[in-house]
């Protein structure tokens, strides 16, 4: 899937994040990750509102932004947060994305703050084992060989 162009609607809606190295995720304080996506335009841009939502002491918080498309096949993006994280904005891109079993398989670049990485995402938060061997593999194939870790 790496070079087909992604039509953004197919990204819209919540995203369950599956496997991770993202610190943020693996501290075992914030649970429940998910991304939320939107079609919607900013300065005349068409791209995804972004949620960033997480359980942390028992209550729901979230990290708001737009995810800027930087490439015509909508698989590379720029985020850039809301209100006072507007200073903030980080690059990640699609490496895979299976349109059947709804997963997908991102990479984030280092930022200031963030070290880079890769996240598993899926529609379902639980998944079966025969998905899971198929993440695996894609995992392999990409040649990603830091550890991910199931995220809860």
């Amino acid at each position: 899937m790496a070079n087909e162009k992604i039509n953004l609607q197919t990204l819209e809606g919540k995203w369950y994040i599956i496997l991770s190295n993202f610190p943020m995720w693996l501290k075992g304080d914030k649970t429940n990750p998910t991304f939320n996506y939107k079609k919607a335009e900013r300065d005349g841009v068409m791209g995804l509102t972004d949620e960033v939502r997480y359980t942390q002491n028992g209550r729901t918080k979230s990290i708001n932004g737009f995810d800027k498309p930087l490439n015509t096949e909508n698989t590379s993006f720029e985020w850039r947060g809301n209100g006072l994280l507007s200073l903030l904005s980080s690059k990640w891109q699609i490496l895979y994305v299976d349109t059947i079993e709804n997963w997908a398989i991102i990479y984030f670049e280092k930022t200031l703050f963030t070290p880079k990485g890769y996240d598993v995402i899926c529609r379902d938060k639980q998944l079966n084992s025969l998905i899971m061997r198929k993440i695996e593999e894609k995992l392999r194939e990409l040649k990603i060989s830091e550890k991910l870790k199931k995220i809860s």
